[in-house]
């Protein structure tokens, strides 16, 4: 076998290997004894039909075997021969194969990148200060009292305004004909919601009960019924009631109610919130500060990053956003402006934790905080404890692969970090200046 290697660009490579003639007839002579044994061919004995006849019948299944097996063997052997460390699954390039000749093929791939620590001691990080702003627990408490507000009868004299509950009957119709599922009776329809189309609900704000209005609308366009995108509709609309939400005050008893038992009053639930918020607020501001410290890292040792390795990481980044994003109401369409709005900061941030993969692996390597059983052990009672379930369950959830990758390229992460700490310059600032500071 022969072989050489092309720098196709910074990070690409090409190999190019030409196999012998005699290894490839070898090759061939392989391939076809082994079709012969097991071949069941009419006129033949098991293993006696002629290498002509399985020539004949088998000849195109054993070219594409044969290729299979050269380019399999020989690839392995030439990434050896020039110490190469392919990163990307290699694409093929291959000439006609023929039994007594020479064949040639070659594989592009990218392999990994060098990496040179230049400054990874006495990184300058800025890291939020928490403060606790007791306004937070007034906002929890609100949104305790709007969950079990009631909806009670407006009784005084007045016209519906935003935030009522309209109690309303209504009926539409597109060309003069009745709109499909497009009638009420009794539907409650809060004010102010944007539950039905632009304009509906601000026609019912300012009647009274008892009254009738006909608003002429229009469907948006693009809508989810493609048929209606763009048309005008006509609502006829009665309002026979109002109503509005009635907030409990929170009261010791409201608590004791609330959470069952007179142990817990308006004052232990206070401390219960803090403390939540506290707790929350501080694993947020962790996380946040071990981006920055690997950001830093990234800033002062940057990496070339593999093409093939940027793409997967960003389209998992985009995959993960729009799961979250869509569970909050946003469409598809929505989606994918917001995608192509912040194309850049994904491909950024993407880069920028491979980079960050990269450096973790060589500090870990440099000074020896690799992952250990005794960690993962740890780990894994650890998890335990938090999820209340059986260490055996989450060992073999993190017995997969790809999991127990996850979980001991996170150990060695923790184990950079604490010792990128122990000599970075810290510098705690408020919210508001690191916002300023990245301005």
């Amino acid at each position: 076998m022969r072989s050489t290697v092309e720098k196709v660009g910074t990070l690409q490579r090409k190999v190019n290997v030409e196999i012998p003639a005699d290894k490839v007839a070898n090759e061939f002579e392989l391939a076809f004894k082994g079709v012969q044994k097991s071949a069941h061919i009419k006129g033949f004995r098991p293993g006696k039909a002629p290498i002509a006849t399985i020539k004949t019948m088998y000849g195109e299944r054993i070219k594409q075997d044969v290729i299979q097996n050269l380019i399999q063997k020989h690839w392995f052997e030439a990434v050896k021969e020039h110490q190469l460390e392919p990163i990307s699954y290699p694409e093929f390039e291959f000439d006609l194969i023929k039994e007594n000749s020479a064949f040639s093929f070659t594989a592009n791939f990218e392999i990994k990148p060098e990496v040179t620590l230049k400054k990874y001691e006495g990184l300058e990080v800025e890291k939020e200060k928490f403060t606790f702003d007791d306004s937070r627990i007034t906002q929890v408490l609100e949104n305790i009292r709007a969950a079990r507000a009631e909806l009670v009868d407006v009784l005084e004299d007045r016209s519906a305004q935003t935030g009522d509950v309209a109690v309303i009957d209504f009926n539409g119709f597109v060309d003069g004909k009745p709109l499909e599922n497009g009638a009420g009776k009794d539907h409650h329809l809060e004010l102010g919601s944007n539950s039905f189309i632009e304009g509906f609900e601000q026609g019912i704000t300012g009647m009274k009960i008892g009254g009738q209005t006909t608003l002429n609308l229009k469907f948006p366009n693009p809508y989810h019924a493609a048929d209606l995108a763009g048309k005008a509709v006509e609502f006829k609309v009665t309002l026979k009631g109002l109503k509005k939400r009635s907030l409990p005050e929170v009261t010791d008893a409201f608590v004791a109610q609330m959470m069952g038992g007179e142990q817990h009053t308006l004052e232990t639930l206070k401390t219960t919130i803090r403390e939540d918020i506290t707790q929350t607020e501080t694993k947020r501001i962790e996380n946040d500060f071990k981006n920055r410290i690997l950001k830093k890292l990234v800033q002062m040792n940057p990496v070339d990053t593999p093409s093939s390795m940027l793409q997967e990481q960003k389209q998992a980044l985009m995959e993960d956003m729009k799961k979250k994003m869509v569970e909050q109401g946003m469409s598809d369409q929505e989606f994918e402006a917001y995608a192509q709005k912040w194309d850049k900061d994904f491909e950024n941030s993407a880069s920028e934790m491979i980079q960050s993969g990269f450096l973790v692996d060589a500090i870990a390597k440099k000074h020896d905080l690799r992952w250990t059983q005794a960690d993962l052990d740890s780990k894994f009672q650890e998890y335990a404890k938090q999820t209340g379930l059986p260490e055996d369950r989450i060992r073999e959830f993190y017995s997969r692969p790809e999991q127990e990758n996850r979980i001991t390229y996170a150990i060695t992460e923790e184990k950079v970090i604490e010792f990128l700490l122990k000599t970075a310059k810290v510098k705690e600032l408020t919210a508001g200046e690191i916002k300023e500071s990245q301005n």
